[in-house]
């Protein structure tokens, strides 16, 4: 295995427990929390319940390597949403310092791929894996 893809596996399992655990706490915590949250900022209840779902399930198949691509996607997409709603007024500092940092590394996902020890790389030909 490449150092490389050694990176961007350590940088999945990372993320992926990063999104598990936000999304795990907003159910622990009860759902109608993030949904009031969500409601104070003008944000219909619809996107708490997708948000807490893309966390937490998406946070499952990432730290697996399942649909990787796929996941980063919706990761940065509710990194964007994160930042420029609850989060922009803050600056970057004590603000969205985590949201750009998780934004960057579902870039990579998006990009790179599963890396090393991936289910995804069960499910491709072989010679699709690292891509």
């Amino acid at each position: 295995m490449k150092s490389y893809q050694l990176g961007t596996f350590l940088l999945r399992l990372m993320l992926g427990l990063t999104f598990f655990i936000h999304g795990l706490g907003k159910f622990q915590s009860g759902i109608d929390n993030t949904v009031g949250f969500f409601h104070s900022m003008g944000i219909p209840a619809f996107f708490a319940y997708a948000v807490a779902v893309i966390e937490f399930v998406g946070g499952a198949a990432m730290i697996l390597g399942f649909q990787t691509r796929l996941i980063g996607v919706l990761f940065a997409i509710v990194m964007i949403g994160a930042i420029f709603t609850a989060k922009s007024g803050a600056g970057f500092t004590g603000g969205y310092e985590l949201e750009v940092a998780l934004f960057v590394v579902s870039l990579h996902m998006i990009l790179a791929g599963s890396g090393a020890y991936a289910l995804d790389n069960r499910l491709q030909k072989p010679e699709e894996h690292y891509s």
